[in-house]
């Protein structure tokens, strides 16, 4: 079975993989709080921005269409949450309609929210996305767990990365199953036997779970993220960081 891991390109050698997971979290709360933060009518920031993302992925030597793909997950769930915004909002009125008792009209401080959202949102992820290619998934949750955060959080986003695969790679043979016993049907026309498998796939997850939890508590699991290197932060690190901010502090002063 194939699958689609979210830190495939994380066993490359380059400058971006060499920094300290720390170093790279803490830039990557830097860079989402400047795009955040930034104003919605300032698009050369947003494109600044947006070049500056794509000498990191460079960098990286992370593909764009990896990139691209991954990204644009993100823009139907943001277009559902503000897609009426435009139509409520009060303002300076750009089209209006009406068909009887109905009136309809689209506001430019509407559109403004609209795209404020959808660019910060798509920019967040982005920078989200290198981030996590280029760092290995233990090496991401030791670095969480030296910047204090909360162990039980770990431990759960580490069981369902590491078994999500599993779950898959079952359901995926299932799925393979059924279509071998049935003849040109559609999963929805088939609601009685898509409702079997999730119920099967429901209590082979239970179980997996306990006999990994046994297995560990077998092995002596204390709760600690444990990799083969230690973290040492180095003047490059630094520079690094440092440079991040300057560029991003720069960008933010010179462009209104």
């Amino acid at each position: 079975m194939k699958h689609s891991y979210i830190d495939e390109y994380s066993g490359l050698d380059t400058f971006i993989h060499r920094l300290d997971p720390r170093i790279k979290l803490i830039s990557l709360a830097v860079f989402i709080l400047f795009i955040i933060s930034t104003k919605a009518v300032s698009g050369a920031s947003f494109v600044l921005y947006a070049l500056f993302l794509s000498i990191l992925a460079l960098a990286a030597k992370i593909p764009a269409v990896f990139i691209l793909k991954r990204s644009l997950v993100i823009i139907p769930f943001v277009l559902m949450a503000t897609i009426f915004i435009p139509f409520f909002r009060e303002g300076r009125t750009l089209y209006g309609y009406s068909f009887g008792i109905l009136r309809v009209k689209i506001t430019y401080e509407g559109l403004m929210i609209l795209w404020n959202c959808l660019i910060k949102a798509y920019l967040s992820v982005v920078c989200v996305i290198i981030f996590m290619a280029s760092t290995k998934f233990s090496d991401l949750l030791k670095a969480l767990e030296a910047l204090k955060c909360p162990a039980l959080l770990l431990m759960i986003i580490s069981f369902m990365y590491r078994y999500i695969f599993v779950i898959e790679d079952v359901f995926m043979k299932m799925e393979q199953a059924k279509e071998a016993r049935s003849v040109a049907r559609s999963w929805w026309l088939n609601n009685k036997v898509l409702a079997s498998i999730l119920g099967v796939l429901f209590i082979r997850t239970y179980e997996q779970a306990e006999y990994v939890y046994l297995a560990m508590c077998a092995r002596g699991f204390s709760g600690k993220i444990k990799t083969l290197s230690d973290f040492r932060i180095k003047k490059t690190d630094l520079m690094f960081l440092g440079l991040t901010a300057a560029i991003l502090a720069a960008i933010r002063l010179t462009i209104k």
